[in-house]
């Protein structure tokens, strides 16, 4: 039996849209997140305008924060045809905090997501402390969507420590290649050690389809079900391209959540007047059914 494919597209960016979209050093004025909650809108009117172009046996995603995104999660929320994820981690913290603090549980219930989310930093390297207690942080949200039967997402990034790109000359290129894959090997076997068990793991791209293979394996190491997704990491699409068509192929890997690479110029474009709302809208649906179809093909 071929197994679901699921294809999310990431909308949950809160600290990069204010300060980089937008321009801000401070915190939105009403208009502002007005405007903001009427743009998280728009993207998701382009998913829906795509949802068409994903074939038989996978899922459209939506990933969206309650911050700006209340009113497409509540639509999504009501509509079979979307799988909702959403986000618990605080925007932009280097370790992983809880957006609302201890009333996390109640966020992450009350629109009814199908996937809670957390994004993580994590690197071998980094301080041990931190690190299991982060990993503390995150086992305890691990087990609360097992019980509550909720597929829980983990995002784990791997930032390169300056050791790490001492080791490759500055290139990140070949940090990513050549070191990142095995750091996450050892990342993704430290926090499953802590009791952090999600059912999908949001993976950053891979070159060869060797260490997607060993990374797929580590989310399945004695006997777990874990799934791998490919995240975006606002890549250019013939980079994303790359990853999709690595990863597709391989057992374990089931998906992606791509973000920024699908709507940022659009939303550039609608806010500096050169696209109007239809034409934004018309990209973001080209550019998602774009990865959709090469993750598909690649897959085989």
């Amino acid at each position: 039996m071929t197994e679901p494919l699921l294809f999310i597209l990431a909308m949950d960016q809160r600290d990069s849209i204010e300060q980089k979209l937008y321009d801000l050093d401070r915190a939105p004025t009403p208009e502002e997140s007005a405007s903001i909650a009427a743009n998280k809108l728009l993207v998701y009117r382009g998913l829906l305008d795509a949802v068409a172009a994903v074939p038989e046996g996978g899922k459209p995603g939506f990933l969206v924060d309650e911050q700006y995104g209340a009113s497409p999660a509540v639509l999504a929320a009501a509509d079979d045809r979307i799988a909702l994820a959403m986000p618990l981690e605080a925007s932009g913290q280097e370790w992983f905090d809880f957006a609302y603090g201890h009333d996390w549980r109640e966020h992450a219930a009350f629109f009814g997501a199908d996937h809670p989310k957390v994004l993580i930093r994590d690197n071998p390297a980094l301080d041990s402390q931190q690190r299991a207690e982060q990993a503390d942080r995150v086992a305890t949200i691990s087990s609360w969507a097992r019980r509550e039967g909720k597929p829980f997402i983990v995002e784990l990034l791997v930032p390169a420590t300056d050791d790490d790109l001492a080791a490759v000359g500055g290139d990140t290129d070949r940090y990513d290649r050549e070191i990142r894959p095995g750091l996450t090997v050892t990342a993704l076997e430290f926090l499953q050690d802590h009791g952090v068990e999600p059912s999908i793991w949001k993976i950053e791209g891979l070159a060869d389809r060797s260490d997607a293979e060993r990374i797929a394996a580590t989310a399945r190491r004695d006997g777990r079900d874990g799934r791998c997704i490919v995240l975006g990491r606002n890549a250019p699409q013939e980079q994303l391209d790359e990853w999709l068509r690595v990863a597709a192929p391989v057992e374990g890997f089931i998906g992606f959540a791509i973000g920024r690479s699908n709507w940022w110029e659009a939303l550039e474009g609608r806010l500096d007047g050169s696209l109007d709302d239809d034409a934004a809208r018309k990209r973001i649906a080209e550019n998602y059914t774009h990865f959709v179809r090469t993750y598909v093909d690649a897959r085989g």
